[in-house]
Order: structure tokens, then sequence, then C-alpha cells
């Protein structure tokens, strides 16, 4: 079959298209769909002197128990920077009735309030609490990293949005921010919603060590991409109003190290 010049030039065109079209939606297609399930962040702030005791208690009987009663465990971390003797983690459960339920059995569960009489012998472990359900969004990505765990750093980001601004900033992600952490080498892990808050998104980076988190983020800020996708995502009003980080570290029983 014999083709004018220009029909061929214009087939050539269209299935160039087709192919860079193809490879952009692999590079921002996130790693899972979203399960759908109730996401729980507690943050656990110890007495002075007691965070020892609260993670031997997690370690030897608290995760197990949970799991006894339904609950998954999905990671358990300390800040790197940990002057408030803090413990987050993170469980999952199929929805709010299930976790309702499942707590309920754990509080009355005749083996943990033993172990939580034993373990606050020598005094009170927690002062304080914080709790955050979440969601994921369409675009989180599996809580999965490889490589050796010896040296590994996780980030925890919460973005705070100015108002009206959060689809905005889901968009960005969604099309450009997650491709372009991987670009660098940056792992993306869960990123979630708050159920009670309109204007936040919570996520989590994993890298393979300090160093490298710090001169993966400072490349990804220097990439002409994502200061093009930035700029023009916010050609209407600046999205983000301020960003918490916390750098991580993941326990020695923490299902993801």
């Amino acid at each position: 079959m014999n083709l004018k010049p220009g029909l061929l030039l214009l087939l050539i065109a269209g299935f160039t298209m087709a192919i860079n079209t193809k490879a952009e939606a692999i590079n921002v297609m996130p790693g899972a769909e979203p399960s759908g399930r109730l996401y729980e962040m507690r943050i656990y702030y110890c007495e002075p002197g007691r965070l020892d005791a609260l993670l031997t208690r997690f370690r030897n009987h608290t995760t197990r128990i949970f799991e006894k009663h339904g609950m998954t465990n999905v990671g358990y971390w300390l800040p790197i920077d940990n002057t408030d003797n803090k413990l987050v983690y993170v469980l999952s459960y199929p929805d709010m009735a299930a976790r309702e339920a499942a707590w309920k059995a754990f509080g009355s569960d005749p083996e943990w309030k033993k172990v939580a009489s034993d373990s606050e012998k020598d005094g009170k472990i927690v002062s304080k609490v914080d709790k955050i359900f979440m969601h994921e969004t369409d675009f989180s990505f599996p809580m999965k990293v490889t490589g050796p765990a010896d040296d590994r750093v996780y980030e925890l980001r919460i973005y705070h949005t100015n108002p009206g601004k959060l689809p905005d900033l889901l968009a960005r992600f969604r099309n450009h921010t997650t491709a372009l952490f991987a670009k660098q080498g940056i792992t993306n892990l869960n990123y979630w919603l708050p159920d009670e808050i309109d204007n936040e998104l919570i996520y989590m980076l994993a890298y393979p060590n300090m160093e490298a988190a710090k001169a993966k983020f400072e490349a990804f800020r220097a990439d002409p991409d994502w200061i093009k996708a930035r700029d023009y995502s916010e050609r209407n009003g600046k999205i983000v109003e301020r960003v918490e980080s916390t750098y991580l570290r993941a326990t020695d029983f923490s299902p993801i190290r």
C-alpha cells in the first residue's frame, strides 16, 4: 500500500502521541486501587523516661492483641528528633463499625488488662493520645518498601491547604507530584485524607537513608518539571498554606521496616 507523504507523517505523529500518552499514564499511575478501608493514625506521647516501657509493651503484647481482635497493624515509627517522646502508628479496619467493635473487645480483654496493669507498676506510661481517622486517596500507593532496612528513613508530611484549594492539591499530586517523586528515587507510600478535616492531605514517603532524603527532595524541588507543574497549578492562587514534615524510623516490631 502506498501512502502520500503527508498522510504518512500524520500517522507517525498520531502513533508517537499515543505512545507518549500511554507512557505518561503509566508514570502517574499509583501502585494499587484505594482499598476503601478505614485508617487510624495514633500518636502516643509518653511520660518522661517511659518511652522504652511503651515500646516493650507494644513489642511483646499490644500488636498481637490488636490482631487478635481484627485490627491490622500497618506500621510503627519513632520520630528521629523525638523530643516529645512520641510513638506514631497506623492501624486499619474494614470500616468504622469494625473499628469500634475491635477497640471495645480489646479494652475488655483480660489479657490486655493484665498487660496494661503490669506495665504501669512503675508509673503511668502514656500522657496523651492523638487520633486521626483517614481514607486513602485515589492515587495512594501500597505501604511497601524494598531493599535494606537498616538506615531507611520515612517522612510523614501533612499539607494544610488554603480554603477551597484541596482539590487543586490532589489534582497536582495525582497528575504530577507522585511521578516526579518517583523520578528522583523517592518511594511513594500511603496518601490519606482525614475524615473530619477538609483542607489536609497526609502522606508518607521513604528514602534509603537521611542523606538521601535531603538530597532527593532538594533534587525534586529543583526539577524544572516540578516548577512548571507547581506554577501552573497555582495560576489561580496559592494552594498550600503550610506543611508539617517529620522524619521517622520504623520500630523493630513494625510490619513495614
